[in-house]
């Protein structure tokens, strides 16, 4: 039962599902030919994209239930573990997926640029939910695909069906930025708990024992992944999470640093860093002087 089937190649995924192998590098299977299943663990060397058309306000999000029941996406990246147990009971999928292997898109823009698509690492309780005409919108996306895919391969071929592909991508990252915007109660709510947790970080014994706070860090803490994460933190007040701790961090040595008789090093130790100089060169950064002339140009007022 805890055995990991590996999928490196467009092939042993559709033998895996029934399917035949139109295109060496990619797939679109439609779910309704697999037959039922209630566990597996896959290891995926390629690009997988899933839609499951489920009614997704019986599934939980946190205490929340899903916003759309219209389709649910999910994204595998290569080197990715994912499965389903559903502890013996029979299920019957419905949906699609797309697989891609990364051969496909090498040399093409959307090789360079595919890193940009960060929902590829989010987790799977952070899928994309969407409403009956966005997921009318992905399943035209996918028809392209699979009309390319039947067609004899000829040298347009590959250009098409990673434009196809890419066009698809990016509908996803509007329908992501529509989902932050609707989930704006649910995201307030992780950014109190962040700023409650980044305070608390500092005033413990973590930055001593630990280091600097980082964003995987309170990633791991609010139960998310670290790239849904920075891109919620991103959504919500225009910066970056690291950008938003460094801000925390540089509002509290400003404080420290003016303490009678505490020492720069002093600051820079109880704030986590390594090194000095290290927090000298932040602290440069952001204030636009070194700690040293801060604290004497505060003293001069």
């Amino acid at each position: 039962m805890s055995s990991v089937e590996r999928f490196d190649t467009v092939k042993q995924y559709n033998d895996s599902v029934g399917a035949d192998t139109l295109h060496p590098l990619v797939t679109v299977v439609d779910f309704k030919n697999i037959p039922p299943f209630s566990y597996f663990r896959r290891y995926m060397g390629v690009y997988a994209v899933f839609l499951k058309e489920v009614k997704c306000g019986d599934i939980r999000y946190g205490c929340q239930p899903y916003d759309y029941d219209d389709g649910t996406l999910v994204f595998i990246a290569p080197g990715q573990v994912y499965g389903i147990d559903t502890k013996g009971e029979k299920i019957t999928p419905k949906g699609k997926a797309l697989v891609f292997h990364p051969d496909l898109i090498a040399g093409t823009n959307l090789g360079k640029t595919i890193k940009e698509y960060s929902f590829f690492s989010y987790q799977v309780n952070e899928a994309l939910h969407l409403s009956k005409r966005e997921s009318a919108i992905i399943n035209d996306c996918f028809y392209k695909i699979t009309t390319e895919i039947e067609l004899n391969i000829d040298k347009h071929s590959k250009s098409l069906i990673v434009s196809n592909i890419e066009l698809f991508l990016k509908y996803c990252m509007r329908f992501y930025d529509r989902q932050f915007i609707t989930r704006t109660h649910a995201n307030n709510d992780i950014l109190t708990r962040f700023e409650n947790q980044l305070s608390e970080y500092f005033l413990s014994d973590k930055p001593a024992l630990i280091g600097l706070p980082s964003v995987s860090y309170f990633a791991d803490q609010l139960n998310l992944s670290a790239n849904y994460f920075g891109d919620l933190i991103k959504k919500e007040t225009g910066s970056t999470a690291l950008d938003y701790i460094q801000s925390k961090l540089i509002e509290l040595a400003k404080e420290k640093i003016l303490e009678e008789n505490k020492t720069i090093t002093e600051v820079s130790n109880e704030l986590g860093f390594k090194y000095q100089q290290h927090f000298t060169r932040l602290f440069k950064q952001k204030v636009g002087m070194a700690p040293v002339e801060f604290k004497s140009s505060n003293k001069l007022n």
